[in-house]
């Protein structure tokens, strides 16, 4: 056997091996990630803008900084990086073909966030916010906060 195909072989073989480990197992649980990652994220962009009314009066809260806009903006980009991770076969492997839709949907409205806060209009970053929230609550009736998968550990923080 000459050197070369000893190497083919070689790498050969590792590639096989390497295709019959499955898929990476995530460094968090899904209750960690949405308790750590999601939830957060989310309430920076929740949090943007408020339309708030008390004994005070009414009170609008936005983004009035280019920083402001920036973190809103960032936190809309984090949502579809969190989206994404949670399609992967770590985090979808043992849910359903829905799992992958409803993260799906929460890149896409992640989509419309980014574009809601590059077009600096608070009304529309309000309204992007809703959905965000329609697309995690409808998650949670699929798939509640405390409930996971066998090795998953329940959160003890708020559902994301």
């Amino acid at each position: 056997m000459t050197k070369l195909t000893s190497i083919a072989i070689a790498t050969a073989v590792a590639l096989l091996a390497g295709c019959n480990q499955g898929p990476p197992t995530p460094e968090k649980t899904v209750q960690q990630l949405m308790a750590d990652d999601v939830q957060p994220t989310a309430e920076v962009f929740w949090d943007s803008v408020q339309f708030i009314s008390d004994e005070d009066g009414y009170h609008e809260i936005f983004p009035e900084t280019d920083a402001d806009w920036k973190k809103t903006r960032d936190a809309a980009t984090r949502l579809i990086e969190l989206a994404e991770l949670l399609q992967t076969p770590g985090y979808a492997a043992e849910r359903g073909e829905d799992w992958v839709q409803i993260s799906q949907s929460l890149a896409e409205v992640g989509r419309l966030a980014e574009q809601a806060a590059d077009s600096r209009d608070a009304e529309k970053v309000f309204e992007v916010g809703g959905t965000v929230y329609s697309v995690c609550s409808g998650c949670h009736q699929v798939y509640p906060p405390a409930d996971g998968l066998p090795g998953d550990i329940a959160a003890e923080a708020p559902p994301a």
